[in-house]
């Protein structure tokens, strides 16, 4: 048996933190002695990990107590936090990757892809990100990019895809290639393929469309040219040779 004290100090919580706790029905001590001194079991360390766990998953204290009281199985509670905790850390490990490329950017004064910049982020933030372009789009062409069933993992993915494609497109503007090369139509063809795998239906005189969209559209046109001076000609240049 353990006594506020102790399992403060086992487990960085504040004493406040363990009576608030106990107040509110989320974790109470096995046994309160006549003087008033709270002791704690293995049951109550295990549950207080719990708590803990989820507390680290942003769950509310309400939220924890609901789960907490429904799930009485230890095993299958770690299991479902286990999982929980994977995704947040391969979330983690790309947001951190977002950072490392966004100073990667900043230390060689070039502007980073507006997509790139928010790998990783969450539904809600996805949203936010989408607003501007959406505002814009619904103003000059009346149509908007639909945001409320967004799947932010499926937009991380299609974001890094993109860049890696536009990175590629503006290192071989850079290296004086010619559109006609076989690397470059390689890059459109696997570019084309993944669009037609994971997004719609693309044919090569479609791509041609949406790059002359690149050029023709300030808003988009200035995204490229920012990343690097003439690829969006480049771009539609190199479309319609890879379409004849």
């Amino acid at each position: 048996m353990l006594t506020v004290k102790q399992v403060a100090d086992l487990t960085g919580i504040t004493v406040k933190t363990l009576y608030h706790y106990h107040k509110i029905g989320l974790l109470e001590p096995s046994k309160i002695t006549d003087a008033g001194y709270r002791f704690y079991g293995k049951n109550e360390l295990e549950k207080l990990q719990h708590i803990l766990f989820y507390r680290e998953l942003d769950f509310s204290l309400k939220a924890i107590r609901e789960i907490l009281c429904e799930k009485k199985n230890r095993y299958q509670v770690l299991m479902e936090q286990k999982e929980l905790l994977e995704k947040k850390k391969e979330q983690i490990s790309l947001i951190l990757t977002t950072i490392n490329e966004t100073i990667y950017f900043e230390e060689r004064g070039e502007v980073m892809d507006e997509q790139s910049m928010f790998k990783g982020l969450n539904k809600e933030q996805w949203q936010d990100q989408l607003k501007e372009q959406n505002e814009y789009l619904k103003e000059n062409y009346q149509y908007e990019i639909p945001t409320n069933d967004v799947n932010s993992e499926e937009l991380d993915e299609s974001a890094r895809e993109s860049k890696a494609f536009m990175d590629k497109m503006a290192f071989a503007l850079k290296q004086g290639w010619p559109v006609d090369d076989p690397r470059v139509k390689q890059q459109i063809s696997d570019h084309i393929c993944y669009i037609n795998d994971y997004i719609m239906e693309l044919d090569s005189k479609g791509f041609v469309e949406s790059t002359w969209f690149f050029i023709t559209d300030e808003f988009h046109k200035n995204m490229l040219e920012e990343q690097q001076i003439g690829l969006s000609y480049y771009l539609y240049a190199a479309s319609v040779n890879y379409a004849q």
